[in-house]
């Protein structure tokens, strides 16, 4: 699938005829006659295609005069692919619209993160989404005050302050543009079992199918750092930096959804919670697309289909992901996790878990740079590797962002004492979310691609890796699974 795809009327119709849900997220269908916009495995009988036109966001058709329809409700299908998956100045700009930053900082904060005027990204959102930041954001405001309104038995004057609006004539006009329905009348239409737990929201994460959840949710409950992360009853949990405060999530892997339960000291960081539970679970991702272009080759094909719709596990937060790399150089899996744990003990800001189990918040940069590195117990050299990163990541010389360019970073990463390769594409992948990151020098990669008949030495391996471009990132998710310990931290 490619970029503009709702401008393929043809194939858009073909899509929405067979109900297609892969579809769901690339484009909207807009219905002339109804002025309804569905996704294109909308429930209901088709319209007929003349009656159909196509837009590639729910702000566009929003903007453009059309509801939301309340039988297929587009606006909780899962995101486009395109914004993780792409390097270029529109996918930076959707990644941070995501997290809020337009309600945080306003179009000028989102410009300046972008280092490009308002002016340019105005102009290349609307060209390409049909739709400014503004309205993109209005979008995402409407969707999280649908949200609240569902699954809280909060006042509607709080929900509108903690969704983003200005005032509550704002959120109430917005709801009813964009839903048809009034918010008092959108709680009512809610399921009479909703269970309504107070300070506690429980949604539904949608994904493209299918989800290998394995993988996912082995590595981060096998990397889990106590007091920070855990696995409970089939859940991962773990802690949240936020913009206005800080969280619990608790995530459970289901057949058609995860399960989320978001715990927040202040609502208004619902939206990036959310955005940031999705991204580190990878749940935009297009998996039909990944596993096409991977089984073109022989070796991965068997290993695909034995296991379709691998994700790479990422994170909530980029800072704490390059730091525990550093911590995770050359030692085994629990030894990195035992450093980790030290400093969250020592240095990470103290939070209540309702159900007991998590602890702390991992330690900002800030907090770790004012660290004296004659206290971690760890060789000299990875202390200069440590000290430096986190000098940088608190003075803003280095940043570590969903809008960070992918080239330009790794490259700074590699600036610094102690970065090799595999620490600079391992933080590229799973932190940057780069889907085409590749780890040629790790030893379970090696050791996988040695046991299938593929080359094992790195520059080999990366020859023979250039057909699964620009997925090796994924690549890399299927070779790791081929091994009894799959995870490894080891080269630097």
């Amino acid at each position: 699938m490619q970029n503009g795809m709702h401008t393929d009327t043809e194939r858009c119709v073909r899509a929405v005829q067979s109900k297609d849900a892969r579809f769901d997220g690339w484009f909207f269908t807009a219905v002339l006659t109804t002025r309804i916009y569905c996704r294109p495995s909308c429930p209901v009988v088709p319209p007929k295609p003349e009656n159909m036109t196509f837009y590639p966001s729910a702000a566009a058709c929003q903007q453009a005069g059309f509801r939301a329809c309340k039988r297929c409700r587009p606006d909780t299908s899962p995101g486009s692919p395109e914004w993780n998956q792409r390097a270029d100045l529109v996918a930076r700009a959707m990644r941070l619209i995501a997290d809020g930053t337009v309600d945080r900082e306003g179009v000028p904060g989102l410009a300046a993160r972008l280092g490009y005027s308002t002016r340019q990204i105005e102009r290349q959102l609307l060209a390409e989404l049909g739709a400014g930041p503004l309205a993109l954001a209005r979008a995402q405001r409407a969707q999280t005050a649908r949200l609240l309104i569902e699954t809280t038995a909060l006042p509607m004057a709080e929900i509108a302050f903690a969704a983003g609006f200005s005032s509550i004539r704002t959120f109430n006009d917005t709801v009813r543009d964009v839903f048809a329905l009034s918010p008092s009348e959108l709680r009512n239409r809610r399921p009479k079992t909703t269970v309504l737990t107070p300070g506690t929201l429980t949604l539904r994460l949608p994904f493209r199918v299918p989800l290998n959840p394995d993988n996912l949710f082995g590595h981060l409950a096998a990397t889990a750092v106590p007091g920070v992360e855990e696995w409970r009853a089939g859940a991962y949990r773990r802690t949240l930096r936020l913009p206005y405060g800080h969280g619990i999530a608790s995530l459970t892997p289901k057949s058609d959804h995860i399960a989320c339960r978001l715990t927040l000291s202040d609502l208004r960081d619902l939206p990036v919670a959310i955005s940031r539970c999705r991204r580190m679970l990878d749940l935009d991702a297009d998996p039909v697309a990944v596993d096409d272009q991977l089984r073109t080759d022989p070796v991965l094909a068997p290993l695909v289909d034995k296991a379709p719709g691998r994700r790479v596990p990422r994170t909530v937060d980029e800072a704490e992901f390059a730091v525990r790399a550093v911590l995770g150089q050359q030692v085994s899996t629990a030894a990195a996790r035992t450093h980790a744990a030290r400093l969250v003990t020592a240095h990470g800001e103290p939070v209540d878990d309702p159900e007991g189990g998590l602890t702390h918040l991992f330690p900002s940069p800030e907090s770790l740079a004012a660290v004296n590195p004659e206290t971690l117990a760890m060789p000299n050299t990875r202390r200069t590797t440590f000290t430096t990163l986190v000098a940088q990541l608190a003075d803003g010389a280095l940043h570590l962002g969903v809008e960070s360019d992918w080239t330009e970073t790794r490259t700074q990463l590699l600036a610094l004492p102690g970065f090799g390769p595999w620490t600079a594409d391992v933080i590229a992948m799973r932190a940057l979310g780069d889907p085409d990151a590749f780890l040629p020098t790790d030893l379970g990669i090696r050791r996988a691609a040695q046991e299938l008949g593929l080359p094992s030495t790195p520059a080999a391996l990366t020859a023979r890796a250039a057909a699964w471009r620009p997925w090796r990132a994924y690549a890399v998710q299927y070779l790791w699974a081929t091994d009894s310990h799959p995870i490894n931290f080891l080269p630097v």
